[in-house]
């Protein structure tokens, strides 16, 4: 295979790929929009595969090919073709099936594991370029790789490697396959500034040596710093860790295309890199939380039951279906704030029926979406809309906080450390600083969980439970929102 330039009409096609993927993010940032932005992103995706696929075939020299005719110089490679038509149509199919079967509530973990395989596929182009150079048209006649290109494999193969073991890690962790508290190591400071301080020296020396031990040395540290830098932290910054290995995950595809000659993929790149960067350093924000603090392991470390007695020691009110039904029947205005908890039981069209009898009997209802409810980005968005939860009653926490003062219900399904009110009284909490919401202004608290046992992935206690208006619903979140439900039809 030997590199072209880019002809004109592929560079148009390209240009139109990106104004489509632009044109995504811009209807990915509502969930009214959202599926016109699916579809924007899928029709660019479509038309920048499709150009690279004619405008990089693999060509074989009739010429010199015995048996061929030699009255042309080239022809298209159909052996090569068809292996790549083979791959695209099995990874095509995997991503048809998983994504047919996959339950929303494995939504996060699912998108860890394909942040790890962006991550694997750019340190495995780096290598194949590092390893064929001049089919690349990244190095001279003699293999000697160009000063640029030397840098661009050095940081794509280096972010690869960070993005593909990081979010392994947190696959493992939002799968519940490893512990989702923080893990500290001795010394971990001391241990990823003097692991990266290396990678960028190994990045440096590389301009100079293009040594085969070099690309292997970066390589290996950055698998290894990707894990250190994940494990200490906490679950409840999982949603800014997926946030933040999808940005990592752009600019590792951004390198890459430099070394591949590909604009689609370095303006794809670009796009995801930078929208990942905002949207950490935004959820970051929303948990009163600096972007260095949460990437170097900080929150969450000392998590644990706080709030002064012992659980088992504190008094707290048990209530019934029945008793919900009747006092959300009665009230005017109800606010219900969904979490993790609500994904896991699929409660979203049972909940989304109960806000339907509840406005047929004259009831306000909103919902209280957290920046950082659930295990990624918009979780709870997602679930809503998917049960058709009208967009205009979905409110964030800035837009919403003040409105619980003057709520009859505040009614909490399968959330908790979004409305622990440790995170603005307890200073030694791990979550102290992080917005949440304001239930305890409400004049009725219902609070569904399974059990008295568990608290919230930061694992801190939460003193909603022993409230004087606070009533427990213990149980699982689906079979008691239909509970009730039958209380509300009757």
């Amino acid at each position: 295979m030997e590199h072209v330039a880019t002809p004109s009409w592929a560079m148009l096609a390209y240009l139109i790929s990106g104004v489509l993927f632009i044109l995504a993010l811009r209807g990915l940032s509502s969930p009214a929009t959202s599926r016109t932005g699916n579809r924007m992103g899928m029709i660019g995706m479509t038309i920048a595969v499709a150009t690279t696929l004619v405008t990089h075939v693999p060509k074989i020299d009739l010429a010199t090919t015995p048996g061929l005719p030699a009255y042309d110089t080239s022809y298209l490679d159909f052996g090569s073709i068809g292996l790549i038509v083979a791959a695209i149509a099995i990874g095509g199919a995997i991503g048809w099936v998983t994504a047919r079967k996959i339950a929303m509530t494995d939504m996060p973990q699912l998108v860890a594991a394909f942040h790890s395989l962006v991550g694997l596929a750019a340190v495995l182009v780096g290598w194949a370029a590092y390893l064929n150079p001049i089919a690349f048209g990244i190095a001279d006649a003699d293999g000697v790789i160009h000063l640029q290109s030397r840098i661009e494999l050095g940081l794509g193969v280096a972010i690869g490697a960070i993005t593909f073991s990081g979010s392994v890690i947190a696959f493992l962790k939002l799968a519940g396959k490893m512990s989702g508290a923080p893990i500290m190591l001795p010394g971990r400071h001391v241990i990823n500034l003097g692991t990266l301080a290396a990678i960028i020296g190994l990045t440096a020396y590389f301009t100079q040596d293009q040594g085969l031990w070099v690309i292997a040395t970066i390589t290996a540290l950055s698998f290894i710093i990707g894990f250190l830098l994940i494990i200490p932290i906490g679950g409840a910054d999982m949603p800014v860790v997926v946030s933040m290995l999808n940005s990592y995950s752009g600019w590792a595809a951004a390198a890459m295309g430099f070394t591949l000659h590909n604009t689609a993929m370095i303006i794809t790149g670009a796009l995801v890199g930078s929208s990942g960067a905002i949207l950490s350093y935004i959820m970051c924000k929303a948990m009163n939380r600096s972007f260095i603090s949460v990437i170097a392991g900080g929150f969450g470390a000392d998590a644990g039951p706080s709030g002064g007695e012992a659980r088992e020691q504190r008094p707290w009110k048990r209530g019934s279906a029945e008793d919900a039904a009747y006092m959300l029947g009665e009230a005017e205005k109800v606010i219900i704030i969904p979490g993790y908890g609500m994904a896991v039981s699929q409660a979203q069209h049972a909940l989304r029926e109960m806000g339907d009898l509840l406005k047929a009997k004259g009831v306000e209802v909103k919902y209280a979406i957290h920046p950082v409810a659930g295990r990624m980005p918009g979780h709870m968005n997602v679930l809503l809309a998917e049960a058709n939860v009208p967009y205009d009653e979905v409110f964030e926490l800035e837009d919403i906080n003040s409105e619980f003062a003057t709520a009859d219900v505040a009614f909490i399904i399968g959330a908790n450390d979004v409305v622990n009110p440790a995170a603005k009284t307890d200073k030694s909490s791990p979550i102290y600083g992080m917005p949440v919401f304001d239930v305890d202004k409400a004049k009725q608290v219902f609070f569904i969980k399974r059990s008295m046992g568990g608290v919230g992935y930061a694992g801190v206690d939460n003193d909603v439970f022993y409230m004087d208006q606070t009533l427990m619903l213990l149980a699982d979140a689906k079979k008691m929102v239909e509970d009730i439900n039958k209380g509300l039809a009757h």
